[in-house]
């Protein structure tokens, strides 16, 4: 009955995201590109606010009901016209669709892995689920309680009706991401030249290996903040002629974008900046709509972070979070000489070829550079490609300043002087800079061809004949390459799922199963989890987190062995020992103290007066 019931509302969540879908391509007249995107950001920015007003569920089921209540009115004008019932795609459209469905059934197989899932994203969105609201001072699970919950409001909003697996939150960050990616097609507006989509399809693929280390199988949100930026950048340039459109469309985006993580605003800004830079550079005719327009969309979506920073400053007024700035303790935490090793091992790292980003900044820089002096030369066209890796250039030396800054100045010590999430970090930025130049290659290509389709007969489309061979070639080449990179990408996603039963989630979850308990009030019993430290599960506290994610508890320590001396006065502390994995000497000693065939499986502590017993659950 459950299973029906779960299933009667994702199928409803469906037809209600299909209602909105419809709704604003008929109302604002969006391209198929854009309408994806600018809905599901506009949806999580109001369930945000709903939960900035304690009104999370409240809020979500509104959202619900106007969509489908959108839905049916879209079927009822529909049926008014009497108008027959009809789906096409094109060929770009539904190369898209596919290898968007492809990869959200091998998310929907995948499960969670990653550190940072069960320190903070995940178990975020398990309390909210629990409890229907935004995390509180008092919700003892959450060690960094600052990070914003945009992108969490819209997997709130999923699994709410959706489910609460695992796969359904990543199936529902999937949405993100690929409406993110259907945005920056919008900036091909002959829709008929397959090797534009051709093209943009092997520069967009090509990110997949810049993002090793933020894969799409997790819920880290580091790759929706620089595909965020550039599916502004498409919308601002499709628009550029119609700056009204522009901000409204853009408006949702770059709300949800400054509060994706603190460093959302970084990113927003850089969208933000095109979008007035465009506004400023194709200012046609005086007038104080398009200014106003701008000035509001600025506005605007600094909304959601001033009202996130509002309940900083007041719901969790005197919590001290990870990254608090804090000059005079940070001055006599770090010495000269500790700040000058930091920068030290910052420089090799950034120019260290052996890493992602920094082989992507110079593979990019090369290529760039190469196509423009190449298409100047030979080719004797004009390409803004050169402008736009300036720009982007600018954007990089920046951003890298800006991470040294966080290392120096907020990030705590233990962390900065091994610069720990460096590569993630610089992963992001190389995600933006490399799919800026893509987006602007794709741009001049497009401005390239000799004429305009729509101008002649589609079979006069070309010079001559030989450069329809070199635009057929083309596309083969393109669309050859674009594919071997997602497979690789496919094959490394299904590859981690295959492998989820040798991970430490897996052996955890088997034990503990995955708690999820009424009203989300926690569990406060204390455990203590025995496990082997390999790859330092245990003592860089992930055997810990994962725990606390899967039993709902606050309470959880981890231990790699017993002292024989030290047992009774350990285990007396505790009101469970959960075994994830054994070994001998602990068989041994259990066995020896209190009677016990060790192995893996949840043992109840009881304490009578100097005597510890275990029971096995």
């Amino acid at each position: 009955m459950l299973i029906m019931l779960q299933l009667v509302m994702g199928i409803l969540l469906v037809f209600s995201f299909l209602g909105y879908l419809l709704l604003v391509r008929k109302v604002l007249s969006l391209p198929w590109e854009f309408t994806p995107v600018f809905v599901f950001s506009s949806i999580a920015c109001i369930v945000f606010f709903s939960g900035l007003a304690g009104q999370l569920y409240i809020g979500s089921m509104v959202v619900m009901i106007l969509g489908l209540l959108a839905f049916a009115a879209m079927v009822f004008l529909w049926l008014r016209k009497g108008a027959a019932f009809r789906i096409s795609f094109s060929l770009s459209q539904l190369c898209f669709l596919a290898g968007s469905i492809i990869f959200l059934l091998v998310l929907f197989q995948n499960k969670l892995t990653h550190y940072d899932n069960f320190s903070h994203w995940a178990i975020v969105l398990k309390q909210m689920l629990s409890t229907d609201a935004f995390p509180t001072p008092d919700s003892n699970l959450i060690d960094f309680k600052n990070y914003p919950l945009g992108i969490s409001s819209f997997l709130y909003y999923v699994c709410r009706f959706a489910g609460h697996s695992q796969s359904m939150m990543l199936l529902a960050q999937g949405l993100l991401i690929f409406s993110c990616f259907y945005a920056m097609f919008g900036v091909v507006t002959e829709k008929r030249r397959f090797l534009l989509f051709a093209f943009l399809g092997l520069g967009l693929s090509t990110l997949s290996f810049f993002n090793i280390t933020i894969r799409i199988n997790n819920l880290l949100v580091d790759f929706l903040l620089p595909i965020y930026a550039l599916a502004i950048i498409a919308i601002v340039h499709r628009y550029r002629d119609d700056m009204k459109r522009a901000c409204i469309v853009v408006l949702p985006l770059a709300g949800l974008l400054t509060i994706i993580k603190s460093t959302g605003i970084i990113f927003a800004a850089i969208g933000l900046i095109f979008l007035v830079y465009t506004w400023l550079t194709h200012w046609k005719k005086p007038g104080w709509k398009g200014a106003l327009a701008v000035v509001l969309t600025l506005g605007g979506a600094l909304l959601p972070y001033f009202g996130w920073s509002w309940r900083m400053k007041t719901v969790f007024q005197g919590i001290e979070n990870k990254f608090d700035v804090s000059t005079s303790g940070l001055q006599l935490e770090k010495t000269p000489e500790q700040m000058r090793e930091i920068i030290s091992l910052f420089l090799k790292s950034s120019i260290d070829l052996t890493t992602r980003p920094a082989l992507g900044i110079v593979i990019f820089q090369v290529v760039a550079i190469a196509a423009s002096v190449f298409v100047a030369v030979v080719l004797k066209k004009k390409w803004n490609l050169w402008k736009a890796l300036i720009a982007l250039d600018v954007v990089l030396v920046l951003y890298y300043t800006g991470i040294l800054g966080l290392y120096l100045y907020s990030m705590p010590l233990d962390e900065a002087i091994w610069l720990a999430g460096f590569e993630r970090y610089a992963s992001s930025i190389v995600v933006l800079f490399a799919g800026g130049l893509v987006l602007c290659a794709a741009v001049d290509l497009e401005r390239s061809f000799y004429y305009r389709i729509g101008e002649v007969p589609d079979y006069r489309a070309f010079k001559s004949v030989q450069t329809k061979g070199y635009y057929q070639k083309g596309i083969i080449a393109c669309t050859a390459i674009a594919i071997t990179l997602l497979l690789s990408e496919y094959n490394g996603i299904v590859s981690i799922a295959k492998s989820y039963n040798t991970t430490l989630p897996y052996k955890i979850q088997a034990v503990t199963g995955d708690r999820w308990y009424k009203g989300g009030e926690e569990d406060n019993s204390r455990y203590l989890f025995y496990a082997s430290d390999a790859d330092m599960q245990v003592t860089n506290y992930y055997m810990q987190y994962v725990g606390k994610y899967f039993l709902y508890a606050p309470q959880v320590d981890g231990i790699v062995l017993f002292y024989e001396d030290n047992m009774d006065n350990l285990l007396s502390s505790y009101d469970y020992l959960v075994v994830v994995e054994t070994d001998s000497d602990a068989k041994r000693l259990l066995k020896k103290h209190y009677n016990v065939d060790m192995q893996e499986g949840i043992y109840k502590i009881t304490r009578l007066g100097d005597q510890i017993s275990l029971a096995l659950q």
